[in-house]
């Protein structure tokens, strides 16, 4: 047993255990950087969003079912993931500069929140240039609820995309839930049903806008 008392195999030891540690830090940032632990997303239904039930944010708010929505114009419907996030400001910013566009096509933007906190939607409102809903339910973040949670800070994509947001002048708090993953849904008007389904794989995925407007373009006002 005299090699027990060889310095020279405890430090091949110890640096075995070191490499074998650094391993497999390495492959797990290799796999929290695919794909493969990033919840599924399962596409909604018009039968499923029609049926939500949402609320507006007046002192007294009236409910009302989701497809009141679109059920004339169809409808752009941005699912925020969290208001005070400045990521989903960005996002919100983007869908905005389409409003004009949007109006000359008679097509409404609308948001909707999951929670209301302090004045947190007040304060997004100048980031989204439509009318915003609650989502009390958070029907519009499934039917698959999906949640990203640390993981999404060891991500190169999620620090693309606050690099990319932060550059752009974009600035947000750490105020209410912010895991649950958001979207933005094109939905036709009547029964023509859903042209574009966008879920947020990851903190900061967003939709592409020219996307969004093809899909607006297929709407069908109904007469």
């Amino acid at each position: 047993m005299s090699f027990l008392q060889d310095p020279n195999f405890f430090t091949l030891g110890m640096w075995s255990i070191g490499a074998g540690a650094l391993g497999a830090a390495a492959l797990a940032l290799l796999l929290a950087n695919t794909d493969v632990f990033l919840s599924k997303s399962q596409k909604a239904t018009l039968e499923y969003l029609e049926d939500i039930d949402l609320k507006t944010l007046e002192k007294e708010p009236k409910t009302f079912k989701a497809k009141e929505l679109w059920e004339k114009n169809g409808a752009v419907i941005m699912a925020v993931r969290r208001p005070g996030c400045f990521l989903c400001r960005e996002e919100a910013a983007d869908l905005s500069s389409l409003k004009p566009k949007l109006d000359e096509l008679g097509v409404p933007l609308y948001a909707v929140v999951k929670e209301q906190v302090k004045t947190e939607v007040k304060d997004f409102q100048p980031y989204f240039k439509g009318e915003i809903f609650l989502d009390e339910k958070k029907k519009f973040y499934g039917p698959q609820r999906r949640k990203m949670m640390f993981m999404g800070f060891v991500r190169l994509g999620v620090w693309y995309n606050f690099f990319r947001a932060r550059s752009g002048g974009f600035s947000g708090n750490l105020e209410g839930e912010g895991f649950i993953l958001g979207g933005v849904f094109v939905v036709g008007s009547g029964k023509q049903g859903i042209l574009l389904e966008h879920r947020e794989k990851e903190f900061g995925d967003k939709v592409n806008p020219a996307s969004v407007l093809e899909a607006v373009r297929k709407i069908k006002p109904q007469t």
